[in-house]
């Protein structure tokens, strides 16, 4: 992989610190767990979803406002109306939010409302999209292509960090195999591998990679047990009428066990998983006028 000339791991302990608020950063000694649902639906729904996970330990709101689906038909997301909810519910709880860019014409909107974007498996080679993304100062969530190489994924992350973006973490989210039963295939040989030739961050997302509930909590032990930095989790207040891939999203009591889960296997690979102490803003704007 000679063509990556800045994504490349120069020597064992070269690994980059990926920062998204000041108390959430990837690639340290801590695993960092983002939760949330696959969709914005309403502020109603976020702020059940927030109110649950502050306190617990899981450090990022996830939650898609443009959703890229199969078909034209299916819900596309609440667009703008859905950034201005993650923003109400990131000021009142002090969580920071990740979301995904599908176009170069969405950044500019996004970024005023979320702390990373995310580039999803169906973009991973949008080049211009990429180019575009390495010119912003905001990190950026890169997962792998339905069908991509290692070698492609991460010439996809040196397409941003060669255009001047250097905070890119990676994420393994499953390939397309010939076997049905789980949505995707989980590659964790692949997250092996990217520590070992990369100094980016590398988080796993077991919900996509499973599609089916009662499989991601072990695909998550074993991602962590493997050395991924995160894990990127879906979970709903109501996961069978979530509006978007129901059968795979965790209640919200599923995932904070999970997460408790997580940490005996975290402390055997000499990470952990840290209490999530912040507090919330009380003062945050009114419901009517954050989504007006």
């Amino acid at each position: 992989m000679n063509n990556a000339k800045l994504a490349a791991k120069l020597n064992p302990l070269h690994q980059s610190l990926v920062q998204i608020s000041d108390n959430v950063t990837f690639g340290s000694e801590e695993i960092i767990i983002i939760g949330g649902p696959c969709a914005v639906e309403s502020y109603e729904q976020m702020e059940i979803v927030a109110e649950k996970l502050h306190s617990s330990p899981v450090k990022a709101l996830r939650g898609g406002v443009y959703k890229p689906r199969t078909s034209p038909y299916a819900f596309q997301g609440m667009g703008e109306a859905g950034l201005k909810v993650l923003a109400a519910v990131r000021d009142k709880y002090n969580l920071p939010v990740v979301t995904e860019v599908m176009a170069i014409s969405q950044i500019e909107v996004i970024l005023a409302s979320a702390d990373m974007l995310q580039v999803g498996s169906r973009n991973m080679q949008n080049f211009d999209l990429l180019k575009e993304l390495g010119g912003i100062n905001k990190p950026i969530l890169l997962k792998r292509g339905l069908a991509a190489t290692i070698e492609e994924f991460v010439m996809a992350a040196e397409y941003i960090l060669s255009h001047g973006n250097s905070n890119v973490v990676l994420c393994e989210r499953g390939i397309r195999s010939f076997d049905n039963y789980t949505r995707n295939v989980l590659d964790l040989g692949a997250v092996a591998a990217l520590k070992q030739i990369t100094h980016l961050p590398v988080i796993v997302d077991p919900s996509h990679a499973a599609g089916r509930r009662e499989l991601i909590a072990p695909l998550s032990k074993a991602a962590v047990a493997c050395g991924a930095d995160g894990l990127i989790i879906e979970c709903h207040p109501v996961p069978e009428k979530s509006v978007s891939d129901a059968q795979q999203a965790l209640s919200l009591e599923e995932m904070i066990d999970l997460v408790h889960t997580l940490e005996p296997v975290a402390a055997a690979v000499g990470r952990k998983i840290s209490t999530n102490t912040k507090g919330v803003d009380r003062k945050s704007t009114p419901l009517h006028l954050a989504i007006a």
